[in-house]
């Protein structure tokens, strides 16, 4: 399988994850279960070997198992990558219109996925969400916060991700809102589902070609 274009640069946080090796898996349900009740468990058995994530090559991750309002974050080409299993109730908010007036880019205009997540989901598959999780500012890890809220973390909470670094807010398609430091949507890699149940990230799905260093990324 080949591999995909050069990586996005890291900070040495970062590319301390991917030395790591890890894949994380959380408990956040979508009901009542906020980032701070959020669990990680290691599950050692399914990491990818480390010469393929040296290489950027392509890492597979079992699904099947993945429950509604559930989050895989997992390793690839050294950056975390989020998998999320979105609900009903979630897919719906994306096409809210009160939320898309408050994002910088809802259309995706912007070169940060490739020509098959250019779409009001971001992915493939509606249900499935995978981003690349680096915040379009500084290069942290924005936080999994999918429960709507009215003070946490920030008040008239819609669901998403946070950024706790300096405040960046993203929709549950990695969105970007409006005035908040971070400039672009979270970058979609290049993936496909070789069978069902089996995600592949770091592969375009046959016929289709994306080069992930074209991303926007400061």
């Amino acid at each position: 399988m080949s591999s995909p274009a050069t990586p996005l640069p890291v900070s040495p946080a970062h590319a301390e994850i991917g030395r790591r090796d890890f894949l994380f898996l959380t408990t956040a349900a979508v009901a009542g279960v906020g980032a701070a009740a959020t669990m990680w468990p290691l599950i050692d058995q399914m990491n990818p070997d480390a010469s393929t994530i040296a290489a950027a090559g392509p890492v597979d991750i079992d699904i099947a198992a993945l429950q509604p309002g559930q989050q895989i974050v997992m390793t690839w080409s050294a950056h975390p990558v989020f998998v999320v299993r979105r609900t009903p109730a979630a897919l719906a908010e994306l096409k809210n219109p009160a939320l898309l007036g408050h994002l910088r880019d809802p259309q995706s205009e912007l070169l940060q996925q490739p020509s098959y997540a250019v779409n009001w989901h971001r992915s493939i598959d509606p249900e499935y969400l995978v981003l690349v999780g680096v915040c379009t500012h500084l290069g942290c890890v924005p936080t999994y916060t999918p429960t709507p809220s009215k003070t946490d973390p920030v008040p008239d909470w819609p669901g998403g991700y946070f950024c706790h670094c300096h405040g960046s807010k993203y929709d549950l398609a990695g969105r970007v809102f409006d005035g908040v430091p971070a400039p672009y949507n979270l970058p979609v890699p290049p993936y496909h589902f070789p069978k069902k149940g089996l995600l592949r990230v770091g592969e375009n799905p046959t016929g289709a070609q994306f080069d992930f260093n074209s991303i926007l990324q400061i």
